[in-house]
C-alpha cells in the first residue's frame, strides 16, 4: 500500500497522466472516494495521458462511457446507480477483458464482476479542502510495478 498526498487539481490530473504511461489493455482501475474527492478530475489525467482528446463527463448516469481516439480505448464507469444490483447484466467483463483501459467509480457496487488483478485507488479529503490522500492498492505483480514507479 502506497500513500501520495495531492494538494490540487492539477496534481490529480498531473498523476492521472503519469500513470498513463503504464497501462495496458485490459488493465482496470478502481477509484474509491466520497462524491466530489476527485476520481473523475484523476480520470480525466489518465485520459490526458493516453491522448484522448475528447471532453471527460461523469458517467452517473450513463454508467459507461467510451472513449476512443487515445493510444488505448478508456472505459469510464461509474457504478453508483447499480447499488441495488445490475452490474452482472452490464456485461462488465468484456470491458474488462478487451482491448482498453476501465476506470470504475464506486466499484464496491459491481464488486462481484471484478477481475483477480487490478489497481485500487482511494481518494480521502483533509482538512484542506483542496488536498487529497490517495491510498493506492495494487492487486497483481503489474500493478505493483506501477506503483512503485510512481
Amino acid at each position: 500500500m502506497k500513500r501520495i498526498t495531492l494538494n490540487s487539481r492539477e496534481d490529480t490530473i498531473a498523476l492521472g497522466d503519469k500513470m498513463a504511461p503504464f497501462l495496458h489493455a485490459g488493465d482496470v482501475i478502481v477509484l474509491n472516494g466520497d462524491l466530489g474527492a476527485g476520481k473523475t478530475t484523476f480520470t480525466k489525467g489518465i485520459a490526458k495521458g493516453l491522448g484522448v482528446s475528447e471532453v471527460i463527463k461523469s458517467p452517473t448516469f450513463t454508467i459507461i462511457r467510451e472513449y476512443q481516439d487515445g493510444r488505448l480505448p478508456l472505459y469510464h464507469m461509474d457504478a453508483y446507480r447499480l447499488e441495488n444490483g445490475g452490474a452482472e447484466d452490464l456485461g462488465l467483463d468484456e470491458y474488462f477483458d478487451g482491448d482498453g483501459v476501465s476506470v470504475v467509480e464506486w466499484a464496491q457496487f459491481a464488486e462481484e464482476e471484478l477481475p483477480d488483478e487490478f489497481l485500487a485507488i482511494t481518494f480521502r479529503r483533509t482538512d484542506d479542502e483542496n488536498s487529497r490522500v490517495l491510498t493506492f492498492e495494487p492487486r497483481g505483480d503489474h500493478f505493483i510495478k506501477m506503483v512503485d514507479a510512481l
